[in-house]
């Protein structure tokens, strides 16, 4: 690490409590930002000191890591954690041959979702999204983001919304909400895209934002979804409220979704499988990230791989995600979508911890407080039993995970 780092880092008088003996991975700056045997204090919810051990301040607890790994706690950039019912039956049919399109089409996929979430009380949403949720912290998260838009009508959106937001109250982690209703297009609106786009940002966005259960706000461009025009109007009513925007794009075809996303300065854009040498490049000039899904390449055995060369070219920060959701990618583990970002898209351990962190940070607008280990961001941390940091991406089904900490709190064995 540079002079300039540990002076930017420099021990303060005392601390709450010091994590010793360790190896950190700060990620910031280049790769992982390791520090060998370094040592990491917490004063309340924030990082106070990063640096040696030898240069540390005196705490009123102490833990010697013995060598273990440090991160910044894991951050899942991209979810649909909040529904109801499931679609094993649908995982079958992909199976005997059909396509994601072709179930869409006949009325399976997201709009089969809509009806068990519609059918759902707030109470059970957040009861059956918990076990989600809980997969995903004892996997060393400490952000998540949810979407709604398995509602596609007002009082299902918000009660979605509501329901994620409770989540935090349960658990200790930080939640960030995003509005999805430009998802697909309701039945009761079967033939009327247009007019659905019209409730959504007349009426839904509106309420969602004036009772504060939206981050930002998202929409799925895509031939089976909405058009370029169509998204288009979601990110002006969601500009005219102040709200940032991100998009589900090129997932299945190329219709110049995340240049658009681009233009109206998106956090990121999602999926990216089909993007185009003009998106990547309006992508750069936005500074927005690349948020890839792994999970759902797999799960609808995709073969077009998303241009992670051109993206690393063009600087785009990547970021990786769950997508966890009941049809195209029903996984909950992070540890999981590291190792298939390496073995799928070929990126390096480090880009993958990276996209699980200060990338996904990034993708959130949350690059300020959460995603690296620095002096002032709040203490999300994870502890792992691992001597080197690419042993994360490279198991496949194990979960090293030794201890948590969140704003400040240390859960865990580790003591």
């Amino acid at each position: 690490m540079s002079a300039d780092f540990f002076e930017r880092n420099r021990p303060m008088a005392t601390a709450d409590l010091m994590f010793t003996n360790a190896k950190i991975a700060t990620m910031a700056g280049e790769g992982y930002g390791l520090i060998e045997l370094g040592a990491v204090a917490v004063e309340g919810d924030r990082i106070a000191f990063i640096g040696a051990s030898d240069a540390a301040p005196d705490a009123t607890m102490t833990v010697d890591c013995g060598g273990r790994l440090v991160t910044p706690g894991l951050i899942d950039c991209h979810t649909h954690l909040v529904f109801g019912g499931d679609r094993a039956r649908e995982f079958e049919l992909r199976l005997e041959g059909a396509s994601y399109e072709e179930i869409a089409r006949a009325g399976g996929g997201i709009v089969s979702t809509v009806a068990h979430t519609r059918a759902a009380g707030e109470d059970e949403l957040v009861e059956t999204s918990l076990a989600r949720l809980d997969h995903l912290i004892g996997e060393g998260v400490t952000t998540v983001e949810i979407k709604s838009g398995y509602g596609l009508d007002l009082d299902t959106e918000l009660r979605m919304l509501r329901a994620a937001r409770r989540l935090a109250g349960e658990r200790k982690v930080r939640i960030l909400t995003t509005f999805l209703g430009a998802h697909a297009v309701p039945p009761e609106y079967s033939g009327k895209a247009d007019a659905y786009i019209d409730f959504v940002c007349n009426d839904v966005l509106p309420a969602a934002h004036e009772q504060g259960l939206a981050d930002a706000v998202d929409g799925f461009c895509e031939g089976i979804a909405f058009s370029p025009a169509q998204i288009e109007r979601v990110f002006e009513k969601a500009g005219e409220l102040g709200l940032p925007v991100k998009l589900h794009a090129e997932q299945l075809s190329d219709l110049g979704g995340a240049a658009l996303a681009a233009r109206h300065g998106a956090l990121s854009a999602d999926h990216l499988e089909y993007l185009g040498a003009d998106g990547v490049e309006a992508m750069a000039e936005a500074g927005t990230v690349a948020v890839l899904l792994p999970g759902a390449f797999y799960t609808l055995r995709e073969t077009q791989m998303p241009p992670v060369e051109a993206l690393r070219e063009a600087c785009v920060p990547i970021a990786l995600a769950t997508d966890a959701n009941p049809g195209s990618s029903p996984m909950t583990s992070v540890l999981l979508a590291m190792n298939m970002g390496c073995t799928l898209f070929r990126l390096t351990p480090a880009e993958a911890l990276a996209g699980v962190t200060a990338n996904a940070a990034r993708a959130l607008g949350r690059a300020d407080e959460v995603g690296t280990i620095e002096v002032g961001r709040r203490a999300d941390l994870a502890v792992w039993n691992v001597a080197e940091p690419a042993e994360l991406a490279y198991r496949i089904g194990f979960n090293a995970l030794s201890a948590r900490m969140f704003a400040g709190e240390l859960e865990g064995p580790l003591q």
